[in-house]
């Protein structure tokens, strides 16, 4: 067992213990053996290939680099006596301690007398095995590793995903990096996560070696991912006319010169490190995927991946470039055996809206954990936010800092680069300007500039009522995050003064509606994107649009689904505002609110109503109510013109076989324990105290002075009117009920999907923005329907109040709160997931509300 004198060092068990991890390095790398000295006793740190038998680590006493540190005297001395000793990094067999031969006795103890000793000091040119025809290795000094650190921050690759980004600090350079994940749960799209992100984004060149995935499956998942289309249809090669555009975009762009993919059969680890070096600029090598199972005619698949791995690894440091490499399991004893330099392990969780990924690195083990969702039908993730550590040294601390030049001010300017390069469209004017500016002052290390920009970027985003649905508006709303709640005009001098302290900005807890407790479409934003006016592909779950469309399209009345360009800016046009929706906003005047700082389940910072209820209503929990669908179940019966309104002026009394919006005196309301009828309409009156209403309304104070509750009818002033109908969207009501009973028990992705392309297609009755296409603008139409959802939740409420129950908020068209005594909800409301039925929950007074208006 002994080798030449030449081959082997020697270093006192006190020096070795010290240096353990340098030692078994070479060990690994170059084979090399070491001679460990205590007292008179004698051991060798040798590879496995000197004792095959230690690769079994249940054979012999086998221990963690980090535990055999703690004990490697006692180590050395089992080992001198014949015991072998197996040392692993993390799982996997990497070093073995055995006794000394009696032919190595003879060597000298002293370091000198060989000189390719591995020294306690610092790094030489190793002059060791003088036999060898290799030029001598050059070994870094501590002086090569502190000009590197201190050089400045390390822009490696990175996925895009700022929680994932701050837990792994991005792909490294010379390192394997595996990407873990039982098959279904998406490894390759988080391959594909970095491929975009470098390659898209960075313009930087990557290789995509394509083991599982051919170069079309790759091309339409990227498409997929970035336009936000339906990849199962992109499977099918069925593109909208704006997959296309950005299909040519992306070639136009040159991508095809920065992404190479290598989808040939029988591709091999070494055909990988064949072509990687003749790369110009290589940035990052992407290998998907190594399959766990057998396969003849995969060479990365079964008992060949651990050697596949040794060449990936040994592709990653020869180039220094990160290697990310996916496999299609998550299988602790394989994982050992492939021993990356890091582990990215996906897993699913309870929420099917949330996959965990831990990242555990060989030397350290778990350093980190974010949570990503999952958007299949989509070809991508998206950012949740960051998992706790659960350690008290997490470098990052408690909380990320608003200093400038920080983690979070370099990927606020990295996520406003698709929007401030023009390539991305969705967010107003004023905070792309404040982006750029944003951006010029990271890049040119300006602290006392973010520090000046910060409060009014925050102003102008907290403008904006829900960023664009794409993977860079997602990843823009999170990196907004670490700043806190976007805050408003009136608090921007203490947003300044918390920007100059390095403290993250927060809105006070009493400061009305934040960021997210805006209606979907006040402000003039409607949450519309460029390409929702498109019809829903064929296969989809729910064509909201189309459906819409013929809904108006067979009505027997000839409506006129358009108003022209140049009537939109005269009367009846712009008298119609979004506060005509009659949102109630009401909390009973004895109960305390406050609005609160919530975290929803999928990251998303929000604001909560907190209630605290007066002893006085004795004892009893919070009941809160959710209807579910209320604009759609709205549209079985909305009394709208489906013609041109006509200018009827003042009128005598409400008319049935006419339709519009009306000026009327604002009803008094003597009750305190209901809002008033008319919801927030009757917070902006003109300067006669009147205000305009669409005819749901009108119909409601009918209804109202028939019943006693009002005493008579408000005069009329104006009008503008047409033929009445109530059935125009009543096709369309009847076709989203009976796809929600449906999907609404198959949940996940499909029912999503069919929330957000009904949410779209009535948004789009009314859209803000002059670019927006649409084939519809009757802004009286989409007021008439909202009204009609917030009629009919007031209604409800107020027979739930006449039958004796307490109710403490109405809020928006949806959310209801009652005091129970007895913890039952009103019999007024029937428990259900259908249409016309609600879904209840009980809180204890004083805590916050789950459910709320965001």
């Amino acid at each position: 067992m002994s080798q030449s004198p030449q081959e082997e060092s020697s270093v006192s068990a006190s020096a070795a213990r010290t240096h353990l991890y340098s030692l078994v390095k070479l060990v690994e790398e170059e084979g090399r053996t070491t001679v460990i000295t205590k007292h008179k006793v004698r051991a060798l740190l040798a590879p496995l290939d000197r004792f095959p038998a230690a690769r079994k680590t249940d054979a012999f006493p086998a221990h963690v680099l980090s535990t055999a540190q703690k004990d490697f005297g006692d180590l050395v001395t089992l080992a001198a006596k014949g015991q072998p000793q197996v040392l692993l990094r993390n799982t996997t067999p990497v070093a073995v301690l055995l006794a000394a031969d009696p032919a190595s006795s003879a060597l000298s103890s002293d370091t000198a007398a060989h000189p390719g000793a591995a020294t306690a000091g610092g790094a030489v040119n190793s002059q060791g095995n003088q036999d060898r025809s290799s030029a001598p290795r050059r070994l870094a000094t501590l002086g090569d590793a502190m000009s590197a650190l201190t050089g400045g921050p390390v822009s490696g690759p990175t996925f895009g995903l700022p929680g994932l980004d701050a837990a792994t600090g991005g792909l490294q350079a010379g390192r394997l990096t595996l990407v873990a994940a039982p098959p279904s749960v998406g490894g390759s799209l988080l391959g594909l996560a970095a491929v975009r992100k470098t390659a898209l984004v960075d313009r930087r060149t990557v290789l995509y070696a394509a083991s599982g995935p051919n170069r079309d499956d790759i091309f339409r998942r990227i498409l997929s991912a970035e336009t936000g289309g339906d990849y199962p249809r992109l499977k099918q090669g069925r593109l909208t006319e704006h997959e296309q555009e950005v299909a040519h975009q992306l070639v136009r762009a040159g991508v095809g010169d920065l992404l190479l993919i290598d989808d040939g059969t029988n591709l091999r680890a070494e055909d990988i490190a064949d072509t990687a070096p003749h790369m110009e600029g290589l940035a990052l090598v992407v290998v998907d995927r190594l399959q766990a199972a057998h396969s003849a005619r995969l060479p990365l698949s079964g008992d060949r991946l651990p050697d596949a791995s040794q060449v990936l690894a040994a592709l990653a440091r020869d180039l220094q470039v990160p290697v990310l490499a996916v496999v299609d399991s998550d299988d602790p004893t394989l994982l050992g055996l492939l021993d990356a330099d890091a582990v990215l392990t996906l897993t699913a969780t309870a929420d099917p809206g949330k996959v965990q990924v831990t990242v555990t690195e060989r030397d350290f083990g778990t350093i980190g954990s974010a949570y990503l969702q999952p958007d299949l039908i989509h070809a991508r993730f998206l950012d949740a936010g960051a998992a706790p550590l659960g350690r008290a040294d997490s470098p990052a601390g408690s909380g990320l800092s608003a200093a400038a030049g920080g983690t979070a001010a370099l990927e606020l300017a990295e996520a406003a680069l698709p929007y401030t390069s023009g390539g991305h469209r969705g967010i107003p004017a004023a905070l792309t300007h404040e982006l750029a500016a944003w951006r010029t002052a990271v890049a040119g290390g300006d602290q006392e500039a973010l520090k000046e920009i910060l409060p009014s970027l925050l102003q102008a985003a907290a403008a904006v009522s829900e960023m664009p649905d794409t993977h860079e508006g997602q990843r823009l709303a999170a990196a907004l995050r670490p700043y806190g709640t976007p805050v408003s005009a009136d608090t921007a001098g203490s947003a300044h003064q918390a920007a100059a302290a390095g403290a993250p900005v927060h809105a006070p807890a009493d400061s009305g509606q934040g960021q997210d407790d805006v209606a979907e479409d006040e402000d003039g934003e409607d949450g519309l994107a460029p390409g929702d006016e498109e019809d829903e592909p064929e296969g989809h779950v729910f064509l909201a649009l189309k459906i819409l469309k013929d809904s108006v399209g067979r009505s027997k009345m000839h409506p006129i689904p358009v108003i022209r360009t140049e009537a939109r800016n005269s009367a009846p046009w712009t008298l119609i505002s979004e506060h005509m929706d009659g949102e109630p906003r009401w909390v009973h005047p004895d109960v305390t609110a406050t609005r609160v700082p919530h975290i929803r389940a999928n990251g998303k910072r929000v604001r909560r109503d907190q209630l605290d209820v007066p002893d006085s209503f004795g004892e009893g929990v919070l009941c809160l109510i959710d209807r579910n669908g209320s604009f759609p179940s709205a549209c079985s019966a909305v009394p709208l013109a489906p013609n041109k309104l006509l200018h009827t002026g003042p009128l005598d009394a409400y008319d049935k076989a006419g339709a519009g919006i009306y000026l009327i005196d604002i009803p008094e309301w003597n009750r305190t324990d209901m809002p008033h009828p008319l919801g927030r309409i009757i917070d902006r009156p003109d300067e006669n105290g009147r205000v305009w209403v669409t005819t749901p309304h009108i119909k409601q104070l009918e209804k109202l002075v028939r019943a006693g509750h009002l005493a008579a009818m408000p005069a009329i002033h104006d009008s503008w009117t047409g033929k009445a109908n109530e059935s125009l969207f009543k096709p369309f009501y009847e076709a989203t009920r009976k796809a929600r009973t449906e999907l609404v028990q198959v949940g996940g992705d499909p029912y999503k999907a069919y929330k957000t392309r009904l949410s779209i297609a009535l948004r789009l009755l009314w859209p803000k923005r002059q670019e927006q296409r649409s084939p519809f603008w009757r802004p009286d139409w989409r007021m008439s329907m909202v009204a009609e959802a917030s009629v009919r939740h007031w209604s409800v409420a107020f027979r739930a109040v006449q039958e004796g129950h307490q109710l403490l908020a109405l809020r928006n068209v949806d959310a209801a709160v009652f005091w129970a005594p007895d913890g039952t909800a009103p019999a007024t409301y029937r428990i259900g997931t259908g249409f016309g039925e609600v879904k209840a929950k009980f809180v204890k007074p004083g805590e916050i509300s789950p459910e709320g208006d965001d």
